[in-house]
C-alpha cells in the first residue's frame, strides 16, 4: 500500500544525484508516487500529485487554488504550463535509464478553456520518442469529473549520461 503523499520541507529533504542515477526514471517516479521518497515542494504549491507512472506515460491530478489566480480573476497560465512540463518530462523521465538524468528544453502550451478554481484535473503526459539524447513527450489536461479538455502541450527535454 502507497505512503500517504509527502512533499520534502527542506532541500536536504530531496533525492541526492547519487540516489537518482542509482535507479531508473522509471524506478525513480514510482518512488516518488507510492510516497517511498518525498515529492518536490513545487507540488504542493501548485496543488498536484502523480496519480499513475508507468513506462512513457505519466499522470498528475490536482486542483487549482485561488493562490494561483491571476489579476483578472483566472487560472494562471503558469499553472497550466506548471503542471503539463511536469507530467510531459516525468512522463520522459520514466523512458530515462539508470545512470542517466534529464531536464526540459521547451516546452509549448495551449489553453483552451479556463479552469475553475478546486476543479479536479488530470494531466497526462505521453512520451512519442525518447532515445540517447532527446524525448518528446506531448500532454492534455482534462476535467476529472466531466473529462472536458481544458489545455495540451508538447515537450522536448534532453536525456543526459551521467553515470
Amino acid at each position: 500500500m502507497a505512503e500517504p503523499r509527502k512533499y520534502a520541507e527542506t532541500p536536504e529533504d530531496l533525492a541526492t544525484m547519487e540516489d537518482i542515477l542509482s535507479m531508473s526514471g522509471l524506478e525513480f517516479m514510482q518512488a516518488i508516487a507510492d510516497g517511498r521518497l518525498p515529492g518536490p515542494p513545487i507540488g504542493r504549491t501548485m496543488g498536484f500529485w502523480p496519480e499513475l507512472v508507468e513506462e512513457g506515460r505519466v499522470i498528475f491530478t490536482g486542483a487549482p487554488a485561488f493562490e494561483v489566480m491571476n489579476p483578472i480573476g483566472t487560472v494562471h497560465g503558469g499553472w497550466y504550463g506548471t503542471i503539463l512540463d511536469s507530467c510531459m518530462a516525468c512522463a520522459i523521465q520514466t523512458k530515462v535509464p539508470k545512470g542517466s538524468a534529464y531536464t526540459t528544453l521547451e516546452y509549448k502550451i495551449n489553453i483552451i478553456r479556463p479552469i475553475p478554481i478546486g476543479t479536479q484535473v488530470r494531466a497526462i503526459g505521453t512520451v512519442h520518442h525518447a532515445g540517447r539524447s532527446t524525448g518528446i513527450a506531448d500532454g492534455e489536461i482534462r476535467g476529472v469529473e466531466d473529462d472536458r479538455l481544458y489545455a495540451t502541450g508538447s515537450t522536448t527535454c534532453i536525456i543526459m549520461k551521467l553515470g
